[in-house]
């Protein structure tokens, strides 16, 4: 195995559901967000969902959140590379949201994007298809209305800064999480 060309940084909250619920959750904006995006309704862990969200999270009455915050050894890595680096920690992370998912209940909240099982199979729901990986795909917090970069610096400390186009910028973040009963 290579030596990573990155370090990784790992911050974890809990908070009441309520209060992540009505400080972080902001359905129109995000709502706006995801259907300029070219996943609206080409994801399975992608909107439009055919039932109400908030109802998904009612059971529960806590949040676990886990920031990731990724910076490459090389300042100056080109965008074109940054997969390179996330993909092994989406994978950790996707893991670990898993197996506490199974150890605590609940319900996971994974990452936008590429969908890390299917690698460069478009996803069935573009097809009319049902999830060839309902075991492990979850939606994201973003996908549920919730402000990532919000919940990223208010309760993670986590300010998230973004590219010039070139390279990636100094640090890469990652927001995840799970919603159960304590």
């Amino acid at each position: 195995m290579s030596e990573k060309n990155y370090d990784c940084e790992e911050v974890v909250a809990v908070v009441d559901r309520d209060r992540y619920v009505s400080e972080f959750r902001d359905v129109p904006t995000f709502e706006a967000c995801c259907k300029a995006c070219p996943n609206y309704g080409n994801r399975w862990g992608c909107p439009p969902f055919d039932h109400d969200t908030l109802q998904d999270l009612q059971p529960y009455n806590k949040v676990m959140l886990i920031g990731a915050k990724i910076t490459p050894h090389d300042p100056k890595m080109p965008m074109d590379r940054v997969y390179e680096i996330m993909r092994p920690e989406l994978e950790r992370l996707n893991e670990r949201l898993l197996n506490l998912e199974r150890e605590k209940g609940g319900m996971a909240f994974g990452f936008v994007g590429k969908c890390p099982y299917c690698n460069d199979e478009p996803c069935a729901r573009r097809q009319g298809l049902p999830c060839r990986h309902p075991d492990v795909v979850r939606p994201s917090l973003e996908a549920y209305g919730f402000n990532v970069s919000e919940t990223a610096s208010k309760l993670l400390g986590i300010d998230m800064v973004w590219s010039s186009g070139k390279t990636i910028p100094r640090y890469l973040t990652l927001v995840c999480g799970l919603f159960y009963n304590e």
